[in-house]
């Protein structure tokens, strides 16, 4: 599954460090997960980062 975090959050306009202070998810979690480097985070991580972000978890999937 690719995740299509980087886009989202790019178009919201904020940056890693931004968005991990938010979502309380590590900036290092967030670089591996855009990076695919973590191909299966968690399911509590993506709701912290789908809830920062506002937007559903079907959001977040390509």
């Amino acid at each position: 599954m690719k995740i299509k975090l980087k886009e989202i959050r790019e178009y919201r306009g904020l940056s890693r460090y931004r968005l991990a202070k938010i979502s309380g998810v590590n900036d290092s979690t967030l670089q591996m997960i855009e990076n695919s480097e973590s191909p299966n985070p968690t399911f509590k991580i993506m709701c912290k980062i789908a809830d920062a972000l506002e937007v559903s978890l079907d959001d977040l999937r390509d």
